[in-house]
């Protein structure tokens, strides 16, 4: 008996600004968007962090 391997899967592409998407699934353009969603949320809270630590030092340097 013939043993068959399985091809392996390509790995999807990372997201890329302005790339076409007219070759995506449905399912691919909603993965994308909950990965670009993902990532929105990543950087607001680092970007409130951000705004906390400077706030912190607006304060200690405007006594």
């Amino acid at each position: 008996m013939a043993s068959f391997e399985e091809e392996p899967r390509a790995r999807p592409r990372p997201h890329e600004i302005g790339q076409d998407l007219s070759t995506l699934s449905v399912g691919e353009l909603n993965d994308r968007i909950a990965l670009l969603k993902g990532e929105i949320a990543r950087l607001e809270a680092e970007l409130r962090s951000k705004g906390t630590t400077r706030s912190a030092a607006d304060a200690l340097f405007r006594r």
